[in-house]
């Protein structure tokens, strides 16, 4: 084993699943459920990313690589469960106070938005048909069922360019860039797809049919299962989660440019592409979703495996990746901190660029 732990992903399951069974609880009884759900996804990441310095190790793939597809599949299965759940509670079928509707609803989304959501990235990219098919499938449920389509094909081909509607621009604040990536990647993921489709020479259904279907199917048993409340609490929830999805693209590329060549391609993908946190209990949370560089270095590596680069080599951003995604919504504050961390990383690239060239 290598010297890995008895249980490499232990931390891993105690973090993703733990707001499951809270998140159940609040929705089914609410009162001080509701509250320590919420608290658990905003409070206690916060409190342990700033009181837990230490950065795991990556585990070696091999050894990781069925306990991380089980937990991954196990995860989407929670989130059908858990999203039915919540539905039917916040649309009548429990009746709890205000404040633990409210807290359950908050503590739902960024769940959803920041937990299934990891999830489901780190699916889309199994090879396994049934492992991607969960992904697809949350993100249906989610009702973003094409950014299964648009980010592998798109994102990932043409991130850090202008031809990716998911890098944000420098200058850019969220709230102009979430219509603009929402529409764009949407309209590029189905380009994608049809090309595709064209290419192959065979036929074929594309992919957004069965998102449009799928989206469908979900409102419909959204509204069997709460009614016009639980319909609207569920388009309320995704709203939520596809916000905290948008957040994350806007945070972890936010600025970050390829150079482009003489003959007009676009220098590869490097690890200086992407920002990534070091902080220990969100990454566990998140799936080690803020490893972010190596991730696009190497698309199909399981998250236990994902490494952190060394902060000379690749960005890292000033607080974890939940806390810079709640800043950005405040658009004069990330000015001011996003700016910073972005001006310090390019004054010390540039000597880095210019070793570079000189040697090449």
């Amino acid at each position: 084993m290598s010297g890995q732990p008895t249980h490499p992903l232990r931390l891993f399951a105690i973090a993703s699943l733990t707001p499951v069974v809270l998140i159940a609880l609040a929705a089914t009884f609410g009162g001080w459920f509701a509250a320590v759900a919420l608290i658990y996804m905003t409070l206690l990441v916060y409190g342990l990313d700033a009181m837990i310095a230490r950065i795991t190790p990556p585990l070696d793939e091999e050894d990781t690589a069925q306990g991380a597809d089980r937990l991954s599949a196990l995860l989407a299965l929670s989130h059908f469960g858990l999203l039915g759940l919540v539905v039917f509670s916040l649309g009548g079928g429990m009746q709890h106070s205000l404040a633990a509707t409210a807290c359950t609803f908050l503590a739902a989304g960024l769940f959803f938005g920041q937990v299934s959501n990891a999830n489901a990235h780190e699916l889309i990219h199994r090879s396994d048909r049934a492992l991607h098919g969960l992904g697809r499938w949350v993100y249906i449920s989610l009702l973003f069922g094409h950014h299964a389509s648009a980010h592998p094909k798109v994102h990932h081909r043409w991130v850090a360019t202008p031809d990716d509607p998911n890098t944000a621009q420098e200058g850019e604040s969220f709230y102009d860039f979430a219509p603009r990536a929402w529409i764009g990647s949407f309209v590029a993921g189905y380009e994608m797809e049809k090309q595709d489709l064209a290419r192959r020479q065979r036929w074929g259904v594309h992919p957004y049919y069965i998102y449009v279907a799928g989206a469908i199917v979900m409102m419909v048993a959204a509204l069997w299962i709460g009614g016009i409340a639980g319909f609207l609490v569920y388009l309320l929830l995704c709203l939520h989660a596809q916000m905290q999805l948008l957040l994350s693209d806007y945070v972890q590329h936010y600025g970050l440019l390829r150079d482009k060549r003489p003959d007009g391609d676009f220098a590869p993908v490097g690890v200086e592409h992407s920002w990534n946190a070091p902080h220990w209990f969100s990454s566990h949370l998140m799936l080690n979703a803020p490893r972010h560089s190596d991730h696009h270095d190497h698309p199909m590596r399981r998250y236990p495996a994902l490494s952190l680069p060394d902060a000379q080599t690749a960005p890292i951003l000033p607080y974890s990746l939940p806390m810079m995604a709640t800043i950005a919504l405040i658009p004069p504050l990330w000015d001011r901190v996003m700016g910073r961390a972005l001006r310090k990383w390019r004054s010390r690239s540039a000597p880095q660029a210019e070793m570079a060239t000189t040697h090449s």
